[in-house]
Formats: structure tokens, C-alpha cells, sequence
């Protein structure tokens, strides 16, 4: 199945739920939103969120940190 993924085109194994994807990406749910077609999916929803060919899917991972020596 195709989805758009953070704005490029992946090949993924069919009937995956959010939850499945992350797994399938090695992205651990604990500091993730996640978008789907436009709406962000609840994590209390990502076992049962379907990802149907052709979605657009957007994943953010949160990450702390930061100080004093940040190139930007």
C-alpha cells in the first residue's frame, strides 16, 4: 500500500493501524503525535486508526534537550 509519509511517497505492508506503522518504523509512541489526513489521531486511538492507501500521514517525535551550545 502507498501513503505519503512526512511528505514523501513510502511503500508500506497493508492493513496497518498508526500503532503498526510506528512499529513498522521503529518509532516508539511515548513522545509522538501523528497526523492522518489532516487530523491528529489521540494515541488512546492508534491500536484501532486504520492507515488506508493513498493517506497522508505526518509523524513528530518531541525530543528534550537543548542549551547553550545549539547551532542554528
Amino acid at each position: 500500500m502507498n501513503i505519503t509519509l512526512n511528505g514523501e511517497h513510502r511503500e508500506i505492508p497493508d492493513g496497518l493501524t498508526v500503532s503498526g506503522l510506528l512499529e513498522h518504523l521503529n518509532i516508539r509512541t511515548e513522545k509522538v503525535a501523528v497526523e492522518r489526513n489532516m487530523e491528529i489521531v489521540k494515541k488512546a486511538a492508534f491500536e484501532a486508526a486504520k492507515i488506508a492507501d493513498g493517506d497522508s500521514i505526518e509523524v513528530v517525535s518531541f525530543m528534550s534537550g537543548g542549551g547553550a551550545e545549539c547551532d542554528f
